[in-house]
């Protein structure tokens, strides 16, 4: 069976050009000592082979505290024993991610519209990453679409959203407001001077909008989401 995406999930997305090199897995571990709940390996200039060592280097540094999902190379989820990957909007069909992964594994898919939502919803997705939300240093060509997006998608959609772009402590609870199960970041947390810390501040700002119960003003159930199609 394959595991479950946490509620609330905070979710770090790595990008070694905004960290020294020989520092990330060290950064990401003190990142998921603070409460990162899943780990997304995003480097998509490495080739396989380097790939893979990083990936099993981030694998023994997580040492199961947090979910590792792999982006786009189903081929090395599989080798290092990932617990699923990440799919481009154009990326992989899932029914080929399974035949690599098998059905134990974690298949998300990213989109930016109501559309590709409900395709990989059919499709067979776990997951869906949707964005952009804020304006990102990372991504600075790309429009934010806002939280507004991710409560579109799920009125029609009964997938686990994780709302990604320029995420911070000040706006985390914002998406979950509109109905995500979590929030990817990259920036906030690694290109802070204490990713611990600053993956605890984003985790703090998620728990006491979910303890509050504030999800319920902007969130569907699933029992709710049924009776609106």
């Amino acid at each position: 069976m394959a595991p479950k995406v946490p509620e609330p999930c905070l979710c770090l997305v790595t990008d070694r050009s905004i960290v020294e090199e020989d520092t990330l897995v060290s950064r990401v571990a003190e990142a998921v000592a603070g409460g990162v709940d899943m780990v997304q390996l995003r480097e998509k200039d490495l080739s396989g082979g380097p790939l893979l060592e990083l990936a099993l280097s981030l694998r023994d540094a997580i040492a199961g505290r947090a979910l590792l999902i792999i982006n786009d190379r189903a081929d090395v989820a599989a080798a290092v024993g990932a617990d699923g990957v990440q799919l481009g909007e154009e990326g992989l069909p899932v029914d080929a991610a399974r035949r690599v992964l098998g059905a134990g594994s974690l298949i998300g898919r990213s989109v930016h519209s109501e559309s590709g939502a409900s395709l990989s919803e059919a499709e067979g997705c776990d997951f869906l990453v949707v964005g952009t939300m804020y304006a990102t240093a990372t991504h600075p060509g790309d429009i934010p679409a806002g939280p507004g997006l991710v409560r579109r998608i799920g009125e029609r959609c009964r997938l686990p959203l994780i709302g990604i772009g320029g995420i911070t402590p000040a706006n985390a609870a914002q998406v979950l407001a509109a109905g995500a199960a979590g929030v990817a970041v990259i920036s906030s947390i690694l290109g802070s001077p204490q990713p611990g810390e600053a993956a605890r501040q984003i985790k703090q700002a998620m728990m006491e909008f979910w303890s509050d119960g504030k999800q319920a003003e902007g969130r569907l159930t699933p029992t709710s989401r049924e009776g609106s199609l």
